[in-house]
Formats: C-alpha cells, sequence, structure tokens
C-alpha cells in the first residue's frame, strides 16, 4: 500500500464503498493478491470489511481464480464494482475477463490505484475504450442509494461527507 498513489484516499474511499454495500446489502467480496508475499488487507480496510469474504488468489485477474470465479458466479448478478490495487494489472485484467464473460463493469477510481499516476491512467483509457464505466466512489454511493430521504440515505450520509 505504501507504495501506491494516494493510498490514504484508495483506502478512505474502499472503506466508504464496503460500508454502503453492507449496509444495502450488495455483496461484497475482497481478494489478497498473494498474501504471503504482499501483506495481508490493511487493517483500515480490514476491520470494515470484518465477516465478509476474503479470497486469496495468485492469478492476476480474479476471474481466472477458481475460488473467486466460482463464488462472483453464484451471486447471480450482471454489473461489477471493482476497486483496488494496481490498476492497470489485477483490476484491469479482472475488468476485462469480466467484460468478455458478458457483464457490465464499472470501475472506482478514486478506490483504485497503481504504483504510478501513468500506469493508473492507461488502465482507466483502456478500460473505457472497451467499455467499463470510468465512475467515482461518490457515483457508486448515490447511484445506489437511488433516492434522497430514505433511512439508508439518512444513515449514510454522514459517511458521504
Amino acid at each position: 500500500m505504501p507504495a501506491m498513489q494516494a493510498p490514504a484516499r484508495t483506502i478512505k474511499n474502499a472503506k466508504l464503498l464496503i460500508s454502503v454495500a453492507r449496509e444495502l446489502d450488495i455483496p461484497v467480496l475482497l481478494t489478497e493478491q498473494y498474501p504471503k508475499g504482499l501483506g495481508r488487507t490493511v487493517k483500515e480496510i480490514a476491520n470494515v470489511a470484518n465477516g465478509l469474504p476474503v479470497l486469496e488468489k495468485m492469478h492476476f485477474s480474479c476471474m481466472e481464480d477458481t475460488s473467486f470465479a466460482d463464488a462472483f458466479h453464484t451471486l447471480g448478478r450482471k454489473q461489477a464494482v471493482i476497486a483496488g490495487m494496481e490498476a492497470h494489472i489485477c483490476v484491469m485484467q479482472t475488468a476485462v475477463n469480466l467484460m468478455d464473460e458478458g457483464y457490465e463493469v464499472f470501475v472506482v477510481t478514486d478506490a483504485t490505484s497503481s504504483r504510478t499516476l501513468e500506469s493508473e491512467q492507461a488502465c482507466l483509457d483502456r478500460l473505457g475504450a472497451c467499455g467499463a464505466g470510468i465512475v467515482t466512489t461518490e457515483m457508486v454511493v448515490f447511484e445506489w442509494l437511488g433516492k434522497a430521504g430514505t433511512d439508508a440515505f439518512k444513515k449514510l450520509l454522514p459517511l458521504v461527507k
């Protein structure tokens, strides 16, 4: 994490996405790329994600890893919102595989990062050109909420501010 661009922003927004998804009963799958060598999920995110499935992987694309692909397919969803580290590697390859399988994919720019801005931007440019939605955390949160004035809106609004 320390080698990533804007790690504090990325962590803050990933935590927000997880918190809102949990409140709205939107399924969340977390992965750890080679945790033995790269380390576990950072504490700030692990605390918010407590109790959610965390799947270890070795493939760069989550969809190439059987445990993730099986868990994802079991959800029965048509869309995927993706955030994470090394945008130009893991996020990009996962998004491409999902789009190849016919899923609608949204990559959350401010909850995704790479070691260099150039790599991050190249990922977003490529995925946008391939048809992925390039979105921000607030775009996702308010689309999930859909309406002001609800109990969920009132409860989650302070997290966004």
